[in-house]
């Protein structure tokens, strides 16, 4: 008997650089190998946000390797569950796809401060997609 295919997920925002960032940081660190997980965005930053980097490494999570990507019409193809956290119309819409729309502040220009409450935010919901798909959380 084959076992069933792993699950793909796409964090979408405008910049690449906060929200989707940190919630494949955290669907990365908690769904394990048990998730396939993408992010990208509209008009990528040059580099992720410093106080998103530390933010996340406040959690154990060292992003400061990672780097904003275009999203691509491939990686929503590509993807089960496409979650768009304000990218608004730039996101490409293919039908057969499921897609949820997070409502969360925007961390750019943001102080580290700022960022904590929208970083556990964003685990919260992570944490309940991963419910959602039957995936156990990773230790």
């Amino acid at each position: 008997m084959s076992s069933p295919a792993v699950p793909s997920v796409l964090f979408v925002c405008v910049h690449n650089a906060g929200r989707s960032q940190m919630a494949a940081a955290f669907l990365t660190r908690l769904g394990g190998d048990g998730v396939q997980v993408r992010s990208a965005g509209s008009a990528p930053a040059d580099a992720v946000n410093p106080a998103v980097v530390e933010a996340m490494k406040e959690t154990g999570i060292d992003i400061s390797a990672e780097t904003p990507k275009v999203l691509t019409a491939d990686a929503v193809q590509s993807s089960d569950v496409v979650i768009t956290m304000g990218c608004g119309d730039a996101c490409p819409y293919f039908p057969g796809k499921r897609y949820l729309d997070w409502k969360l502040d925007d961390p750019a220009g943001q102080g580290v401060q700022a960022v904590r409450p929208i970083r556990d935010e964003i685990e919260r919901r992570v944490r309940g997609l991963l419910a959602e798909l039957g995936i156990e959380v990773t230790p």
